[in-house]
């Protein structure tokens, strides 16, 4: 088996579905790919179905009957690496916005530097975002500075979804209580990282943002970000 699986939740993504899941798997023999995709309506499903006759062994799919929310999809996708004996997981979008080319570094962070977590960051060095409008630049930018702030990480990019994860820290997390299933899914799962000491490094990445498919990003995500922030934060010190 391969040690490293790149998870990738898809809904709708026919238009770059082909071409990630063949850059993925150009990155090098150790890779396989986990597609996890919500039933969507373009036939996402099939087209990966058609693609793993091409790369039988290396290509999964899990198909659920809905769509349910980014981080129960990358819920889905660890408890089923978790089940094999994958030693580096990967979440990644399916859209190009996280360059299949930087695969390889952040797995280079965990396996020979030392890592627990490598975090893909747009915001480590400057801001390292293209096409996005200024007021999504700024908007995601002062939401990690934000968390920054609340939770007390030294991350500066604490929303990033391009994630490199020791299978030793998704054992230790219960996967079962993990509560946000949209963007705030990435501050927490960087959360409970966090306060067990795990560590966490930032390997700068620049972060394009989608030229096929349309972005699932809505003001209810960006809601339970700022909001599940707090309550996340007070949950942890009334633990202690």
């Amino acid at each position: 088996m391969a040690e490293i699986v790149v998870i990738i939740p898809t809904y709708n993504e026919i238009d770059n579905i082909e071409a990630i899941i063949r850059a993925v798997l150009s990155q090098a023999e150790n890779i396989d790919v986990l597609i996890v995709d919500d039933n969507s309506p373009d036939l996402t499903g099939l087209k990966v179905k058609e693609l793993q006759k091409e790369f039988a062994g290396r290509l999964f799919l899990e198909s659920r009957k809905e769509k349910a929310g980014l981080g129960t999809a990358y819920i889905h996708g660890f408890k089923w690496s978790l089940k094999r004996d994958y030693s580096y997981i990967f979440e990644m979008d399916a859209d190009f916005s996280h360059n299949p080319n930087d695969i390889l570094r952040l797995y280079e962070a965990c396996k020979t530097e030392g890592a627990d977590m490598a975090i893909g960051s747009r915001y480590v060095k400057g801001v390292n975002v293209v096409n996005w409008p200024m007021a999504r630049v700024l908007m995601s930018y002062f939401a990690s500075k934000y968390v920054r702030f609340i939770t007390g990480m030294k991350i500066h990019d604490a929303t990033a979804g391009f994630v490199c994860y020791k299978r030793e820290v998704l054992e230790s997390i219960n996967l079962n209580k993990v509560k946000f299933i949209g963007y705030a899914f990435q501050i927490e799962m960087k959360f409970k990282a966090y306060i067990k000491d795990f560590k966490i490094v930032e390997v700068p990445v620049i972060f394009t943002d989608r030229t096929k498919g349309e972005s699932k990003l809505s003001s209810g995500i960006i809601s339970e970000a700022i909001f599940g922030v707090i309550s996340m934060k007070l949950k942890s010190i009334f633990k202690k």
